[in-house]
């Protein structure tokens, strides 16, 4: 294994050139999977324009759109921690809505926003028509693991040193379902990309090998 230390701007340069040589002419569906902490719709929402100016149509969505309904997510309390790692994302929404109409054999109509967290209610979203070229992309923690149908995953990785600093003392009760996370499904073993973030001004790319 090498580590390859890169600036922000050269990893999304970096993951911009993978992504438009992976499946040219297709609709690619990409993963940018990490904790809050690690900011992943950060790093997604930074990959738009650069795919844009290349001429290829890109969308950003996150699993907050997709959370199932607080009578679900809460069912155990607010702040219980298998909860959140076992049932709190709408995966089967995600998919159903997204991942597979996105795929190489779906109908291309998708909605960004499943679920009103906020709300408490259907995001009555409308639905949209994607290019047949369309990179979509979707951000959020837990994203690994759970046989959703990505073609491209990105791991954002952060030590548990690293990741308790910079989890926010309201989130703190996530942090055995990450670690949970890293030690059942292991994505760093088998990410694409795994990027460490254990300080956010110096990401490093993880090379095998």
């Amino acid at each position: 294994m090498h580590v390859r230390p890169v600036s922000t701007e050269l990893l999304v340069s970096e993951l911009v050139d993978r992504l438009t040589g992976l499946l040219p002419g297709q609709r690619v569906r990409v993963a940018i999977d990490g904790p809050d902490a690690a900011d992943p719709g950060g790093l997604a929402a930074a990959l738009l324009t650069p795919l844009q100016a290349r001429s290829w149509p890109a969308l950003h969505i996150s699993t907050a759109g997709f959370l199932r309904s607080a009578s679900l997510r809460l069912e155990f309390g607010r702040t219980n921690p298998d909860s959140y790692y076992e049932g709190w994302f709408d995966e089967a929404g995600l998919r159903r809505e997204v991942l597979d109409p996105a795929g190489p054999a779906g109908s291309g109509r998708i909605v960004t926003r499943l679920w009103d967290a906020a709300r408490d209610r259907a995001a009555r979203e409308p639905y949209q028509e994607l290019p047949p070229d369309a990179v979509v992309i979707v951000s959020g923690p837990l994203l690994l693991g759970g046989g959703l149908p990505f073609d491209f995953t990105v791991h954002l990785a952060l030590s548990l040193g690293a990741l308790a600093r910079r989890t926010e003392p309201a989130e703190q009760w996530t942090l055995p379902a990450l670690a949970r996370y890293a030690d059942e499904v292991a994505p760093a073993s088998f990410a694409d990309v795994v990027v460490r973030l254990d300080d956010p001004r110096r990401p490093a790319l993880v090379l095998g090998g």
